[in-house]
């Protein structure tokens, strides 16, 4: 458990930006949103679709991202185990 909440922290601290043409999204390593920030030519009805496209783009990207680098910190921590993966 302290293995865990020490990892936890650790992510915390790591930033993922995602910057696509309608958007720029900030997760965390936890991937808990941080920061979201739409281009304001994105604010028209008329390119609703896009813009919640473009979104759902950014999100998956941003969460992709934010899994390898907790992969990338668990391996570094060596001694992280978890019951049935090896």
């Amino acid at each position: 458990r302290k293995q865990a909440n020490s990892l936890r922290s650790k992510l915390a601290e790591e930033k993922i930006t995602v910057d696509n043409k309608a958007i720029t999204l900030v997760i965390d390593g936890n991937q808990e949103v941080r920061e979201l920030s739409v281009k304001s030519e994105y604010l028209s009805p008329d390119r609703k679709r896009e813009l919640e496209e473009q979104t759902k783009n950014a999100v998956n990207d941003a969460i992709k991202k934010a899994q390898r680098v907790m992969a990338t910190k668990m391996r570094e921590s060596g001694d992280f185990k978890i019951p049935g993966l090896s």
